[in-house]
């Protein structure tokens, strides 16, 4: 039941926050008022080789300085500030979003060959498991993620999305149905540069979530979108498998496809299958999946889901609806359905 949509200039045009918000609402009756978000992606660049960590405080006085003492454990807040916003009559504020702009030293994780992107993945698994009354839900480089439990428009109002720019946007409408709507579990869903909106299930959650704790990751926010962001930032940022294999991972061709391949082909996607098997994703799902680079979009293997992709120009759209990327831009010309299990993929020009 859920509204996804994306959309991204691939020459890095910036678009305000009004279009994503216009089309988002187009798709009311996808949510029930129980969670909508917005991701953009080059909205801070006065602190764009910072990570911009977006965090829910349950009560700022008495979790703010613990969380502070932690970060200047493991490097330099560069400023911090409450995240500007405007209060709406029909959203509860039960949280106090703030930002940290902040600078990891890589010599507290000189042995890793990604230290930065590891110290922050630590600290957002240990933060959001050990520290009661404090969530990161926002954790990469220029770009924010804005969410809460409300309407699409509410959400947007409540965060003055209109008054933020970037070259990729992500917009989310919730419907709960196995867990309960709440600020944390509203989509998209981030760790580092990697974001996700979801609509659909994932039944073998349980068994993602198993193999990603495996390697260090934790889900704390109680929906199943949340292992999404863990698998790709594993599959491609650790493993560092290419996307598209990394798709072929997530959303396999069935057995029976892969003995009708060519030998080069069938051995791969058996290597991959047989590699990857806890990492499948089960059930109806469609994705969209952003990075600072690229957006992509998927199905599960035999499209549960609705996912129409959208052209014009330098720009790639990817919703639930035709009628949401129309409603962003009036003149998007080549719009296809993508395949089953197959990736559409939108890629930043070097």
């Amino acid at each position: 039941m859920c509204g996804i949509i994306g959309v991204i200039d691939r020459g890095r045009k910036e678009m305000d926050g009004s279009l994503i918000r216009r089309a988002l609402s187009l798709m009311k009756e996808r949510g029930s008022g129980e969670g909508a978000g917005y991701a953009v992606y080059g909205c801070y660049p006065e602190f764009k080789d910072c990570y911009a960590l977006h965090v829910f405080f349950d009560d700022i006085h008495v979790t703010k300085g613990a969380l502070d003492e932690t970060l200047r454990r493991w490097g330099e807040i560069v400023h911090d500030e409450e995240i500007p916003t405007r209060d709406q009559p029909n959203l509860r504020r039960v949280h106090t979003p703030w930002r940290y702009f902040f600078r990891p030293d890589p010599k507290m994780m000189s042995w890793s060959t990604s230290p930065e992107d590891d110290i922050v993945t630590n600290l957002v698994m240990s933060v959001n498991t050990e520290k009661k009354g404090a969530l990161i839900f926002s954790s990469g480089k220029n770009m924010g993620v804005f969410k809460a439990s409300g309407w699409p428009e509410d959400v947007a109002d409540f965060y003055r999305i209109q008054d933020y720019n970037g070259y990729l946007w992500l917009g989310h409408n919730r419907y709960p149905t196995n867990t309960p709507g709440w600020w944390g579990g509203a989509h998209p869903f981030n760790l580092l540069g990697w974001s996700v909106v979801h609509n659909g299930e994932i039944t073998s959650y349980g068994t993602n979530q198993r193999y990603i704790q495996s390697f260090g990751y934790h889900c704390t926010m109680f929906t199943d979108t949340e292992v999404v962001a863990y698998l790709f930032d594993l599959l491609v940022r650790k493993h560092q498998l290419p996307e598209d294999l990394a798709m072929k991972a997530l959303a396999p061709p069935f057995w029976d496809e892969i003995d009708r391949m060519e030998e080069k082909e069938r051995e791969l996607d058996t290597a991959i299958r047989l590699t990857y098997g806890p990492a499948l994703m089960n059930g109806p799902f469609a994705i969209v999946v952003a990075r600072p680079d690229m957006m992509l979009g998927i199905t599960d293997r035999i499209k549960l889901r609705p996912l129409v992709a959208g052209e014009n120009g330098k720009k790639l759209y990817i919703s639930s609806e035709e009628a949401a990327i129309r409603r962003m831009d009036p003149e998007v010309g080549k719009v296809s359905m993508p395949r089953a299990g197959y990736p559409v993929i939108g890629r930043v020009e070097s």
